[in-house]
């Protein structure tokens, strides 16, 4: 389990420093999105500050996640990014769900294997 656990903990911050970077330098080709998805993508975009913030977010949890330094506190800050990109991708761009699905499934696998650090968040009173 500890191989899987580093692994997936690597891989998953990887993924967020790369896109995360992408935004800035543009170093990977993105496709153009659907209609639906454009008008999304749109409406975010209008906002000067949102994807900056976003992208330095992603860039900061992924090295976190690399260096493995506050693990449960970064996949408890990216979860609700991980769960926008799949629902986007789940709703107006399914040609992307490949991808979405990898980060849900190693952001679930994570948030089980670090499930102890968790428990004092989920205690009554």
């Amino acid at each position: 389990m500890n191989k899987a656990k580093l692994a997936a903990r690597l891989i998953f911050g990887l993924l967020w420093v790369v896109f995360g970077l992408n935004f800035f330098f543009h170093f990977l080709p993105q496709p153009p999105p659907p209609e639906a998805g454009l008008k999304f993508l749109s409406g975010l975009m209008a906002n000067p500050y949102f994807f900056p913030f976003l992208k330095v977010t992603e860039i900061v949890v992924g090295i976190l996640l690399l260096l493995n330094i506050a693990v449960p506190l970064a996949l408890v800050v990216i979860a609700p990014i991980t769960l926008n990109i799949m629902l986007y991708h789940g709703v107006l761009d399914p040609a992307g769900a490949g991808l979405a699905i990898l980060i849900l499934v190693l952001n679930v696998f994570l948030g089980i294997t670090y499930f102890d650090s968790y428990k004092p968040l989920l205690k009554r009173g």
